[in-house]
């Protein structure tokens, strides 16, 4: 049986974070399931900012046309019409987005705001930041005793929600495979005018996107901060080791004749580094950090800085190579969602309102009033907001925990199998590590004694 409705009930929809392709698909999705519900479909501008800072956020009534009229349902003259049935197709975000996340003292104001505009159930689409602050606004509604459900949509191409299943998050399938192509056109451009490429992709803390595009490209090498070579998520390294991984891999490609070569470094590298370290490399002595105490990477772009420390490195040793930095970020996520993205957005849509609805197969979780739905296998199902919170020990913060690269799986290891990177085994062997180092122009004992911390921590790794 389906829930009963009061007519001033409405859904809310908002987005958060950065874009990523098949935004749009969700609005649509959720618009068509609500109506179906017989419930009106608020939009609001601009994620949380609006809701945080004003009475009166700027919002849309979205329709979907597929259902009869809800005109007598409305309260709330004058709006903004937008229709979504064909939107899905679209890149970007019809109701655009927004970094901004309530403080603490803002929680209330969105509650109330949501209670006088008669929006019962919200939808919000996100990352780690929006899902918790959609958690944060649950539990606040809970404390209050208002009654308000959340459904959140995980959303981001760093693919870094912690799905079950290794599910991916949406956007993130069409991200790689936008960037896998842009990275095989470098790959024959590096060839064409032999050069090297750095490439720097997408990816605040975890190496999905890098590697989705690296491994679907066949680029030469990818580095990420899960990488073997540096050790657990909890040990931090300096960028010389960074270096030394593509110096190497650089030297490999030399030995075998070749002068060419794309690397992609995953963004999130810079956060794996020793304190001091970043400020080191760019010469920049102060950051900007957003309410969650994240360095703000879009304010400045790591590929020319990798680049100009790689050129001074080979420069020493008189190598002369053609060096070229690239960075695949904003172009990646406004792209129109592919085939896989638009399927997958409409389930997420539809899941997002049954579980606000409390239908099946959501109905068991009726006495919960947020949590993080996904698809796994075909089936719908739900991550509940306290399963997915951690204190940062960094910060004592609460966050939403991140998904790593899971580097003991055969995907992680079939990526390394076909990229050009020193292993143990290149500098064990005298013959192998001569013409390394010659490559280098280094001795043998100055080429093991530089790169030989890199042997040992991947025969750590193997030996655990």
């Amino acid at each position: 049986m389906e829930p009963s409705l009061s007519v001033s009930d409405k859904v809310g929809i908002l987005v958060g974070g950065g874009p990523a392709p098949g935004i749009n698909g969700v609005i649509s999705a959720a618009t068509i399931e609500a109506e179906h519900f017989g419930l009106p479909v608020i939009g609001f501008y601009d994620g949380f900012r609006p809701l945080s800072t004003s009475d009166n956020p700027r919002r849309v009534r979205l329709i979907s046309r597929r259902t009869p009229n809800l005109e007598p349902l409305w309260d709330d003259p004058g709006l903004e019409v937008r229709e979504t049935s064909r939107i899905d197709v679209e890149g970007g975000s019809i109701l655009r987005t927004s970094r901004h996340n309530p403080k603490d003292e803002e929680l209330e104001r969105v509650l109330a705001t949501l209670h006088r505009l008669g929006v019962k159930y919200l939808v919000t689409i996100g990352g780690d930041d929006t899902a918790l602050s959609a958690s944060r606004l649950a539990d606040k509604a809970k404390e209050k005793r208002q009654d308000l459900r959340v459904a959140h949509v995980p959303k981001t191409i760093d693919n870094d929600l912690p799905l079950p299943g290794d599910m991916p998050t949406f956007g993130f399938r069409t991200a790689c495979e936008v960037g896998a192509h842009l990275v095989r056109n470098l790959m024959v451009d590096s060839a064409t005018m032999p050069r090297w490429f750095l490439v720097v992709a997408m990816g605040r803390t975890a190496g999905h996107l890098a590697l989705g595009m690296g491994k679907g490209a066949g680029a030469t090498l990818t580095v990420i901060p899960e990488d073997i070579e540096f050790g657990p998520p909890n040990e931090f390294i300096t960028a010389d080791q960074v270096l030394d991984v593509i110096e190497g891999a650089i030297y490999k490609r030399l030995a075998m004749g070749r002068q060419d070569g794309v690397a992609v470094l995953a963004e999130g590298l810079v956060l794996k580094l020793k304190r001091g370290e970043l400020e080191r490399l760019t010469g920049i002595d102060t950051f900007t950090y957003d309410e969650f105490d994240h360095v703000r990477l879009g304010d400045f772009d790591m590929a020319p800085v990798w680049l100009e420390h790689l050129k001074r490195r080979l420069e020493k040793r008189q190598i002369k190579l053609r060096l070229t930095a690239q960075n695949l970020g904003y172009i990646l996520r406004c792209e129109p969602p592919n085939a896989f993205d638009r399927e997958y957005v409409r389930e997420l849509g539809f899941a997002a309102v049954r579980f606000l609805m409390k239908a099946p197969p959501y109905e068991r979780y009726a006495d919960l009033n947020g949590a993080m739905v996904y698809v796994e296998h075909g089936k719908l199902q739900l991550r509940r907001f306290d399963e997915m919170r951690e204190i940062d020990p960094a910060t004592g913060k609460k966050k939403v925990s991140v998904r790593m690269v899971d580097v003991h799986t055969e995907s992680y290891k079939v990526a390394r199998e076909y990229m050009i990177r020193l292993e143990p085994e290149d500098l064990e062997d005298d013959v192998q590590v001569r013409r390394l180092a010659e490559a280098a122009r280094l001795s043998v004992d100055a080429f093991r004694a530089q790169f030989g911390w890199i042997g040992r921590k991947i025969r750590e790794f193997r030996a655990a």
